[in-house]
């Protein structure tokens, strides 16, 4: 499969895992190291729809400002938080593996097998 993404963070352990699990499959992913490429908001409105999640479920909280920010609030719309994860790449949750069967947030890793 040449058409797989990850978005990935290298200085994550979970990251790290699941491409080596894509390529013990023998899938030589795209790799795209989001903190270095950053996001766009239509990028990540489509990436949320085809893994079916809101933009609060994929924020990432631990290790960032989303609760500094105010993103974790009840009242936090996604147009909101999709603004501040463009704003701040790390406040997206990873890895997000993409491909042809769909996208979804890898974690466990192993998640990404039922997408190749």
């Amino acid at each position: 499969m040449s058409n797989v993404v990850i978005y990935h963070n290298p200085s994550c352990g979970t990251s790290r895992n699941t491409l080596a699990m894509l390529r013990e499959k023998g899938v030589e992913p795209k790799v795209v190291e989001y903190l270095k490429a950053g996001w766009t908001r239509e990028q990540l409105e489509t990436l949320f729809k085809r893994m079916g999640v809101s933009a609060r479920q994929a924020l990432r909280v631990r290790g960032t400002k989303a609760e500094e920010l105010g993103l974790t609030a009840p009242g936090a719309t996604d147009a909101k938080i999709i603004a501040a994860m463009v704003a701040d790449p790390i406040l997206v949750e990873r890895p997000i593996v993409e491909t042809p069967k769909g996208a979804a947030l890898c974690r466990p890793a192993e998640t990404c097998l039922k997408l190749i």
